[in-house]
């Protein structure tokens, strides 16, 4: 496989140009220049971007570096392998000062000093259009505009890796051009084990990110391991190069939001209904747009200002202010206007709910959390009572002070959450892991009568509102025009319409029906609500039956040429499948089987075999490492009759498999969407169960 080692052969880039990029208010002029990537980036060494790496904008904090003295050399010695010898010498003295001061070795030289952006597919050069699609989602993932630290290559969660240095992304992208239809590129944590043999059928990549052996998969050794640089924190769909930017959790947050209303509050309309929560970053910078959608009053607390102006600028937070006496007045003046609004608060979110604890009036009908409890002591969660950047320079250099910190305000925001609670406001867990880390800092926080661990005095969001919708066979499906054109998303989205007027006039029950015409009208109105950041893509929520149609007619257009240029689909981890996770995905799960992790595992088997583009299995992801097992798929839509064949196969298998996993575990759901769909799928038949009943069970013991 020499012919595509860096050290030998010259790295060739697969996009043709980039456009000038402004990021936030900074302005940086340079072009892309095809030459400084094109050219073997050893011979001569490339220069240190030093000019682009000290522009301002969001940058990772300091990672923990745990190491020994021997564990550091074996660090720098592990990147030192990409190198050729000859550079060895000034190399590791620049790795060993990456690994000090910033606790992990991002090989920075080799860091591209331009901003990525996607280009249309056809501003890829490659062997395999197929691969080139891939290049496309790896580039749109590090897009300053989507990505929360692009210079760390960390796309959203405070520690998402996409890779885990920048020497890898130049190798992968390397073997992506090259790569013929008939080879599989393997990665290992970011790290390109190499391309291999395969067949047409097979995927083109397949990734795996933090797989551990059980017994060494805690958070503490996850920090020493990363700091190794041989393992990564893939999150869910930043390692998968499947992340769409905020989009996506707009969507999942305002079906959220709506069905909260409908549940815990009996209305349809939220005009004048108060949803307060924390995050303006990565995913939880959704939040101020999902809640203006949802129709609701939106406060959303944010202590970083980059993240918050950001989202300013985007003009998906519509106001904001620092002073929580002007926020009340602000609050109660919107309540009284019945108006659908965003409103930021540049502070710390305990700050704010132990306000609204103290408010005579109950201000807020609805709470959640999105803070990035999965990550509380490496800038996940900012305590009460320290400035950003206080709390990142603690976090590091007194770490186990941090933590008590962290741990003090996790007990004075719930029992602020608890005084509201009690007065009528309906608190839900977002999957953050925020009621766990509660748990975890001394708060009893189980509800009373609790048969497990995981049920809690509030519900998680998937126990209580999307469980149910994931047991239907519902989830996120999500589509890249790779075309990048305007138009070509445009008509993708008449084409979901019209899939979902012919949806409604199938006999399915009303929840179903529900369903189908709450996306009927979120697709609609898309275009309207500015969703894109990044490649022009959509997401929608799904079952089987639509997902197929959804995909078979996309790949018709495209053969067609309606749509100019081939359609990726993808989906959320975060899905009926995809994710075993016994405090968010599967929590609603209550056979005792929630803390295994078949369905994930089996699901990347199944889709790897049917043909999906490229496949990817991850541990943590939304709650953390350790938590969850979650994978995903990327399919190419070519207009190929192959296409069509292998999208009606393998999207049957990604959603029926979490199906019939929650009808085996008794969801009614569950088992009336699988007997619907054996009945209308030749070759499927799936092992149901027969419930017993709970006064038998009971009498026994």
């Amino acid at each position: 496989c020499s012919r595509y080692h860096p050290t030998l052969h010259s790295f060739n880039v697969l996009i043709e140009h980039f456009p000038p990029y402004s990021f936030l208010s900074l302005q940086m002029a340079k072009r892309f220049n095809q030459d400084e990537i094109t050219n073997d980036f050893f011979h001569p060494l490339v220069e240190y971007p030093t000019e682009f790496l000290s522009l301002p904008g969001p940058r990772a904090p300091k990672r923990p570096c745990n190491l020994t003295k021997e564990e550091k050399k074996l660090a720098v010695r592990n990147v030192l392998r990409y190198v050729p010898k000859e550079h060895h010498q000034l190399l590791a003295k620049e790795f060993a000062a990456e690994l000090d001061r910033f606790g992990h070795i991002y090989a920075y030289r080799f860091c591209p000093d331009f901003w990525m952006e996607a280009p249309s597919l056809w501003g890829i050069t490659a062997r395999s259009k197929t691969c080139g699609a891939i290049i496309l989602m790896i580039l749109n993932n590090l897009d300053p505009k989507v990505a929360q630290f692009p210079r760390e290559l960390v796309t959203y969660g405070g520690n998402g890796q996409v890779f885990s240095n920048w020497l890898q992304f130049r190798l992968i992208l390397r073997y992506l051009e090259n790569m013929a239809n008939d080879q599989t590129l393997v990665l290992y944590s970011g790290h390109p084990l190499g391309v291999f043999p395969s067949s047409s059928s097979a995927p083109r990549l397949t990734i795996t990110n933090g797989m551990m052996i059980p017994n060494y998969s805690t958070k503490e050794l996850y920090n020493k391991f990363f700091a190794l640089g041989v393992t990564q924190y893939g999150q869910m769909t930043a390692g998968s190069f499947c992340y769409i930017g905020p989009q996506g959790i707009v969507h999942g947050t305002t079906i959220t939001v709506m069905n909260a209303g409908r549940r815990y509050l009996g209305v349809e309309s939220l005009a004048g209904k108060v949803f307060v929560t924390s995050g303006l970053g990565g995913m939880s910078g959704a939040q101020p747009k999902a809640g203006r959608i949802a129709g609701c009053i939106a406060v959303i607390a944010e202590i970083n200002e980059d993240a918050l102006r950001k989202r300013l600028d985007q003009k998906w937070l519509d106001e904001y202010t620092k002073d929580l006496n002007k926020l009340m007045e602000k609050i109660k003046l919107y309540r009284g206007m019945n108006i659908a609004v965003s409103i930021g608060y540049l502070g710390n979110v305990v700050d704010l709910w132990e306000r609204l604890a103290a408010e005579n009036e109950l201000l807020v009908e609805l709470g959640s959390d999105q803070t990035s409890l999965h990550n509380p002591y490496l800038g996940g969660y900012y305590p009460a009572g320290m400035t950003y950047e206080e709390s990142n320079e603690m976090m590091t250099a007194n770490p186990d002070e941090f933590k008590r910190q962290v741990q003090s305000s996790l007990r004075r925001q719930i029992a602020a959450i608890d005084k509201l609670a009690a007065r009528g406001m309906y608190f839900w867990d977002y999957g953050n892991a925020f009621l766990v880390e509660c748990q975890r800092a001394g708060v009893p926080m189980l509800k009373e009568g609790a048969k497990d661990d995981k049920t809690f005095r509030y519900p998680s969001y998937m126990q209580d509102i999307m469980g149910d919708i994931f047991s239907m066979g519902f989830g996120p499906f999500r589509w890249v025009c790779t075309s990048n054109k305007e138009e070509c998303l445009k008509k993708s989205d008449e084409i979901a319409m019209k899939v979902f007027d012919e949806l409604l006039t199938t006999d399915v029950p009303e929840a179903v029906k529900q369903q189908y015409r709450d996306n009927r009208k979120w697709i609609s109105e898309a275009d309207k609500h500015k969703l894109v950041v990044g490649t022009k893509a959509r997401i929608l929520y799904s079952d089987q039956a639509g997902r197929v149609a959804l995909a078979l007619a996309f790949n018709a257009a495209v053969k067609a040429k309606e749509i100019d240029a081939p359609v990726v689909i993808s989906r959320d981890h975060h899905d009926v499948s995809g994710t075993d996770s016994p405090f968010r995905e599967t929590s609603n799960i209550t056979d005792g089987s929630a803390f295994t992790a078949d369905m994930a595992v089996q699901n990347v088997i199944g889709d790897a075999c049917r043909g999906a583009t490229w496949v990817s299995i991850h541990n943590g992801g939304g709650v953390g490492w350790g938590d969850v097992m979650n994978g995903g798929f990327g399919m190419v839509l070519d207009g190929s009759d192959s296409a069509m064949n292998k999208a009606r196969s393998m999207l049957a298998w990604d959603v029926s498999n979490g199906v019939t996993r929650r009808a085996w575990a008794g969801n009614a759901n569950a088992i009336e969407a699988i007997n619907r769909t054996m009945v209308n799928s030749t070759g499927l038949e799936v092992t149901m169960p027969n419930l017993a009943d709970d006064s038998l069970i009971d009498s026994l013991y």
